[in-house]
């Protein structure tokens, strides 16, 4: 009989990536989906229409600010494994909602690991905490390492600090299999379109097709540790899968300025993205992180991983994705237009 694993955020950018792959695996999957009055599932539709992953694939309503319901869903499922992926994971937007994303970011990530304390004092469960580089923010070291000291600078980046210490805290205490991947930044076409990387590729297309003019952005001198997040859901598969539990920087050891990446994306459609960027000081933060660069040594060396997909790959793979978006939008306004 295969394994099962919880996946919190599963309809996500990382938790489709990951339902993907453990379905592959021959896992059973279940996830845990908020409700809401319309449909979020759209990154994992493909999967759940599948005749022949509808049986492995279970979606149960849940949020994480729920401790009591997480804790009855995990004891029914008893999952062998259990991804913590949900969030509110806007950076920008955890200053306007501090009190929520402390809630679901951090208080969130304690309720799953006392449901797995709860559920491992009779059958054992492993648990995967997505960390996240934001916790270095004004850095104190670079590269940034497993060692380096944290330092966060926005409500979010604090709260994934919290969910850290309490990940290594249940691990001690409980002598729980609770790990930490610390993810740099990683992007798709799965991305949600009000990150950098995503609103980019998808503004930049639609200027292309003629459905857009211009482009609004702030800081383009901020430096990030890109990778494709198809690549890192492995990473958060292998560190389940060690002898000893242990946290472990996720990142490609390069980095790179967003008006660098605006160079790559309007370069592949034969565009000069200065004709069309404008600065929007909404979209700067209130306290900055300039530079995140992450040293993958510990994961190359004990994982066996390395990011597979360069930023230049990276950035074809989304714009070539959000330019059919964008073909699409522009025929089926032109159809309209026609009516």
């Amino acid at each position: 009989m295969g394994k099962s694993a919880l996946i919190t955020g599963i309809t996500g950018q990382d938790g489709s990536y990951l339902a993907e792959l453990l379905l592959a695996k021959g896992y059973t999957v279940h996830g845990v989906v908020r409700r809401s009055s319309t449909f979020s599932t759209e990154r994992i539709d493909h999967i759940y229409r599948d005749p022949h992953e509808q049986t492995r694939l279970h979606l149960h309503y849940g949020d994480l600010t729920d401790g009591q319901a997480l804790t009855n869903l995990t004891l029914d499922v008893e999952p062998d494994e259990i991804y913590n992926l949900g969030a509110q994971s806007h950076v920008r937007v955890s200053f306007d909602q501090p009190v929520y994303t402390l809630q679901t970011v951090g208080v969130g990530a304690l309720n799953v690991l006392e449901a797995a304390r709860l559920l491992n004092r009779h059958k054992p469960v492993r648990v995967y905490q997505a960390s996240s580089s934001e916790m270095y923010g004004e850095v104190l070291e670079t590269p940034q390492t497993e060692t380096t000291p944290f330092n966060p600078q926005s409500p979010y980046a604090c709260a994934k600090v919290y969910a850290f210490h309490q990940t290594v805290n249940y691990r001690h205490s409980y002598d729980l299999f609770a790990c930490n991947g610390i993810l740099f930044n990683h992007e798709s076409e799965r991305r949600g379109e009000t990150f950098v990387t995503r609103k980019i590729t998808r503004a930049a297309t639609k200027i292309k097709m003629g459905l857009q003019n211009k482009l609004y952005l702030g800081n383009l001198d901020a430096k990030r540790d890109w990778g494709y997040a198809k690549d890192y859901v492995k990473a958060m598969w292998l560190v389940l899968q060690q002898d000893q539990p242990d946290d472990y920087v996720i990142a490609t050891g390069v980095t790179e300025t967003v008006r660098s990446f605006l160079d790559l994306v309007f370069g592949q459609l034969d565009l000069n993205w200065r004709d069309y960027v404008e600065i929007d000081p909404r979209y700067f933060r209130p306290s900055e992180v300039d530079l995140l660069i992450g040293d993958p040594t510990k994961a190359r060396e004990k994982l066996g991983w390395v990011a597979e997909t360069n930023l230049r790959e990276l950035a074809r793979i989304m714009v070539t994705h959000d330019l059919e978006l964008a073909r699409r939008e522009a025929h089926a306004d032109s159809y309209v237009a026609e009516e």
